[in-house]
């Protein structure tokens, strides 16, 4: 249905996750993958959806020759706890810090997405709920040294290992967590 309505576009995925890469191949949408490389610096005076609005928009600002059939695709996700935005861990070290301060809280997973064509933009968000059991030292080890998390915001996987054994429930959209609100995407795209 989808691969049927965007059949004019020239659909452009701007991301290296892969997956975001495998939820456009299970929406049935034909892309390619572009990408540009972009300082993910914003100001520190935003919080919350603002840093994701400002960084998903900012990833679609090298792209200056799009055609008038092409249709880009950027998206930002952050782990937002205690007002502040947590990212990709760096090392191991961080990896695991970043798990103890999530430990036994609930924090927000925030994913913007901006949808742009030749004259317009498109730019929406999607907030989860996430709550995280009490996890052991040795849990966060075991997750951090078998999975290594360097890729994702806040250190995890909800697909993962530690997602099975240290989330105890969330609120809103499980593929938002994973990095992409796939059914709102669908929404703004089925407008087209």
């Amino acid at each position: 249905m989808l691969r049927k309505k965007l059949s004019k576009y020239n659909v452009i995925l701007a991301s290296k996750s892969p997956r975001r890469q495998q939820f456009f191949k299970d929406l049935d949408i034909p892309f390619t993958i572009q990408l540009k490389e972009v300082e993910e610096v914003y100001p520190s005076t935003l919080e919350g959806t603002a840093i994701t609005d400002f960084l998903a928009d900012l990833k679609s600002k090298p792209f200056t020759d799009l055609k008038e059939n092409d249709l880009l695709i950027t998206s930002d996700t952050i782990v937002w706890l205690d007002n502040k935005a947590l990212g990709k861990p760096k090392d191991k070290t961080e990896a695991i810090e970043i798990l103890q301060q999530l430990s036994g809280k609930m924090h927000q997973v925030i994913t913007s997405v901006s949808i742009k064509g030749k004259n317009f933009q498109t730019l929406f968000n999607d907030t989860t709920n996430v709550y995280f059991k009490n996890l052991t030292v040795d849990e966060i080890h075991y997750y951090v040294e078998n999975h290594k998390p360097y890729d994702k915001a806040g250190s995890y996987g909800i697909q993962e290992w530690i997602g099975f054994i240290g989330i105890e429930k969330i609120e809103g959209s499980y593929f938002n967590v994973m990095g992409l609100p796939v059914q709102k995407l669908y929404k703004e795209l089925i407008k087209l």
